[in-house]
């Protein structure tokens, strides 16, 4: 039997903790689908294209990982993809109270797909992309959070490419 996992998010950007989530789910799954949602309620700094050209280049090395976007409801999105699991990252106590009360809903919802959460290596645990986005906004050094890709275009951005 194969098991499918999604790992969704907005990935706005995508930081070394989220890698960190999708090369071990990689791991513990046959296949991960990275499932970047399409809200542009959250004021993105990046487009969705970006986000996935940026997951595509940081994950090409893993063989079953593959890179989409949805929008609506994410376990519409997870039967469509024939998913089984949900992976999701807890970094503290605070994302644990909105990841439960998330999960308890998408049981609800499909209770045929689990969710699975996963703690971030430890150097990664106080990392958001809302904070990376804020230090580097401020000219702080975001080196060893975010991929080199994503680094990249985070200059890019603030250069006006």
């Amino acid at each position: 039997m194969s098991v499918r996992a999604i790992y969704p998010g907005t990935f706005d950007p995508p930081t070394n903790g989220h890698l960190d989530l999708i090369q071990r789910g990689s791991k513990l799954f046959d296949h991960v689908v990275v499932a970047i949602l399409n809200n542009p309620v959250k004021n993105p700094l990046f487009t969705v294209e970006e986000r996935v050209k940026m997951l595509q280049e940081a994950t090409r090395s893993l063989g079953n990982v593959s890179v989409e976007t949805f929008d609506g409801l994410m376990v519409d999105f997870a039967r469509a993809r024939k998913a089984t699991a949900v992976l999701r990252g807890i970094r503290a106590i605070s994302d644990y109270e909105y990841e439960f009360q998330m999960a308890l809903m998408n049981r609800r919802l499909a209770p045929d797909i689990e969710t699975v959460f996963l703690q971030p290596a430890g150097r990664y645990s106080f990392v958001s992309s809302r904070m990376v986005k804020e230090v580097f906004s401020f000219g702080g050094d975001i080196s060893g959070l975010v991929p080199p890709n994503v680094l990249k275009r985070l200059k890019g951005r603030i250069n006006g490419e």
